[in-house]
């Protein structure tokens, strides 16, 4: 079977790209740990996807990002609790941006998945990445996608491409192919602060429950 590798928080996105490929893909998941104050609750989530997809897990520390990060995902910096008619305000979401932004996290986890896809002969990268997201951070946008995957056809000898199925689409069209795909939801895990249960008030969560809201689906 053709191999894939996928770029797995533990996240909603993540999760829902990652089934979109599933049964077609032998699917390799890595979890990133930089520090980040969810790091546990993101590793337990996304084993848990993988166990219960048949995917294979790994886990990459990389102790140096939290090290140089500013990001109030890692450092004692509290992360911001925007209001819900924030979200939507591009200026007050460029400010939530800034404050959990690590430094080339996104370049330097695909460049990390290029190394393992082109080691075990994967044809594809799965990411998250999404239009909603992408309006406010520039790693997550269909630009970036499309000069990285130009990047990789210059710079690595195999025919490998980044997918996002989610590029395009917002947090409630994520969750409606979800449930398309038959993602396993319910076990991912969005929240910035790394509580035990899911904080409700930080950004991804408040993303994450207006979707499952707007789709009058119960959201835990």
């Amino acid at each position: 079977m053709k191999k894939a590798i996928s770029v797995l928080s533990g996240g909603l996105d993540c999760t829902v790209a990652t089934s979109v490929f599933d049964g077609d893909f032998e699917i390799h998941a890595i979890t990133f740990n930089y520090g980040q104050k969810a790091a546990k609750q993101e590793i337990s989530a996304s084993k848990r996807i993988c166990e219960r997809m048949g995917w294979t897990h790994e886990v990459i520390n990389l102790p140096w990002l939290s090290k140089i990060s500013t990001s109030s995902l890692n450092t004692d910096e509290d992360v911001p609790e925007p209001e819900e008619n924030d979200l939507d305000d591009l200026d007050k979401s460029g400010e939530t941006a800034e404050s959990v932004w690590v430094p080339a996290r996104n370049t330097v986890f695909t460049s990390i998945a290029l190394s393992y896809a082109e080691s075990i002969g994967a044809e594809i990268i799965v990411v998250g990445w999404n239009n909603e997201e992408g309006a406010t951070f520039p790693d997550n946008s269909k630009e970036y996608l499309e000069k990285f995957n130009s990047l990789i056809d210059v710079g690595s000898p195999e025919k490998i491409r980044i997918e996002a199925p989610a590029i395009d689409l917002n947090k409630e069209e994520i969750v409606e192919l979800g449930i398309k795909v038959g993602a396993p939801m319910e076990l991912s895990y969005s929240c910035y602060k790394g509580e035990e249960k899911p904080c409700g008030i930080c950004e991804s969560c408040m993303r994450r429950k207006r979707a499952f809201k707007k789709l009058k689906i119960k959201y835990d």
